[in-house]
């Protein structure tokens, strides 16, 4: 589940979306613009900023914040964190395209082309050296899980199923595919094998807050798509 943080004064508008954008998948978190608004962004950890502008932004703080966004939040976490910007249509002469926002939408805005946009940065934003999934993160270079920030301790074989499952979000393997793919076509061990990694690495990756891998009855298992 991608998780979006929104910025702006409190307002019908952008409640509003935040409460579309919950609806259809997505994990939304805000605050209005402060002093503090950075160091919230950072215990948050969102995949994506919303930066709701308005016409007394030009100039001010508030307009050069997707700058600071990337500067402070991007360097710290190592990897991008795309920002979209919502703008009056009033203020479009003011853009400068130094402004260090990903992307802007003209308000009022259609919910369809907020999520698409979302969508596209998230896709164009995706280290391919890394899997996000929520508060789960795998790092293919260090062979590392974390969950919550915190490292999962995995075997060899349940961080090679773990990696192939997340690798396919959504589609569904069969018990024989998987151990084809992940354990190999010679190998002589029952499908039972799969049964049990994947229970052990249930064990250790989710709880009542988290759920990853979806058992589908009479076929095998698959991971959840992620928004």
């Amino acid at each position: 589940m991608a998780r979006v943080f929104i910025i702006a004064n409190e307002n019908e508008q952008v409640s509003k979306l935040s409460s579309e954008l919950a609806h259809r998948g997505f994990s939304c978190l805000g605050a209005p613009y402060s002093e503090k608004t950075i160091e919230q962004i950072a215990l948050q950890h969102p995949d994506l900023v919303l930066v709701d502008m308005v016409q007394s932004a030009i100039g001010s703080e508030l307009w050069y914040l997707p700058q600071r966004i990337k500067d402070v939040i991007a360097s710290e976490a190592k990897q991008p964190l795309p920002v979209i910007a919502l703008i009056p249509r009033e203020i479009l002469d003011n853009l400068d395209s130094s402004l260090s926002m990903d992307d802007f939408i003209i308000k009022p805005w259609e919910l369809c082309e907020v999520i698409l946009r979302i969508k596209r940065l998230l896709r164009q934003t995706n280290n391919t050296e890394i899997i996000k999934c929520g508060d789960l993160v795998i790092d293919l270079v260090k062979c590392q899980v974390s969950l919550s920030n915190k490292i999962v301790a995995l075997t060899f074989k349940e961080y090679q199923l773990l990696k192939f499952l997340a690798s396919n979000q959504g589609k569904v393997f069969t018990r024989e595919t998987l151990l084809s793919k992940v354990w190999g076509w010679d190998y002589y061990g029952g499908d039972r094998t799969v049964d049990v990694h994947i229970r052990r690495l249930r064990s250790k990756i989710e709880d009542r807050n988290h759920s990853f891998i979806e058992t589908v009855r009479n076929i095998g298992y698959r991971f959840k798509e992620s928004v």
